[in-house]
């Protein structure tokens, strides 16, 4: 049982949506896949955005979602690992949950740079193409935590306060998973008006990684199950770094837009 006491609100929830031929089927997988397939649909409608074919897009997305779940995974049994919260036979059970972000959008990003690069397509027109729909595929995902009831925060009494059962007993928390998913369908909608305007190559993929590394540096704050290295959050420092590098990038290139007279890039 999971409730928002404030809101009045009460779910009982399991992770296992049902079963099909003798395997379950997780919520957590319906979610990720759900928002993949969501974010293609939208993607295809707004096919040929800065003069890019959508079956290049498609095809890019395909191999880049299957490589960024591996990064995905990698990236957190790499740190668990190193923290022994994890065994040899846990590695390759991504369906209960395990898969760190920045992990994904790394190895993603790394493919797609490369097949841009041999097709001679500007990669920072693809990532503007994208970013958006990367935004709303992460919002969807998030409420896979929902079900596998994890990526909650510390006790609170917040009016957004969650409570769940555990094995210490019932507890009130954040629900960092719903902070998360809020803030980047607010990310998603933003970057599509941004699309409509673009001043210049790069502009939507920097406001997406400064918008989000530092919505995920305040969120990561209240978190109980952050991925360390020592006494450090692994994504805190690394959403910190991005925040940085790119909210400087979008002060240059702006700056520059201006001093150009304004002249925006197709």
């Amino acid at each position: 049982m999971v409730n928002f006491p404030a809101l009045k609100l009460s779910f009982l929830i399991q992770p296992i949506a049902f079963e099909l031929f003798g395997i379950n089927i997780y919520y957590y997988a319906i979610c990720i896949v759900g928002g993949i397939l969501l974010s293609l649909f939208l993607c295809h409608q707004s096919k040929e955005k800065f003069g890019i074919h959508f079956d290049f897009v498609f095809e890019s997305l395909m191999i880049a979602v299957f490589i960024g779940l591996i990064g995905a995974r990698i990236y957190y049994v790499a740190f668990q690992w190193k923290n022994g919260h994890i065994s040899l036979n846990d590695i390759f059970n991504i369906r209960k949950g395990g898969l760190a972000i920045y992990g994904g959008l790394i190895a993603g990003g790394l493919v797609i740079i490369k097949r841009c690069q041999k097709y001679k397509v500007n990669f920072l027109d693809f990532f503007d193409y994208i970013a958006p729909f990367v935004a709303l595929a992460q919002s969807i995902g998030r409420w896979g935590n929902f079900f596998n009831q994890e990526a909650y925060g510390t006790q609170t009494n917040n009016i957004f306060r969650m409570g769940i059962h555990t094995i210490k007993g019932y507890k009130e928390v954040h629900p960092a998973f719903l902070y998360e998913s809020i803030a980047t369908m607010f990310i998603f909608v933003i970057l599509r008006i941004l699309q409509k305007n673009r001043k210049f190559k790069g502009e939507i993929c920097y406001f997406y990684l400064f918008l989000y590394a530092g919505i995920r540096m305040l969120i990561e704050g209240v978190r109980i199950d952050s991925l360390m290295l020592g006494n450090f959050r692994i994504s805190q420092i690394l959403s910190l770094a991005i925040f940085v590098v790119f909210g400087g990038m979008l002060l240059k290139k702006r700056k520059k837009y201006i001093d150009k007279g304004g002249h925006r890039s197709k």
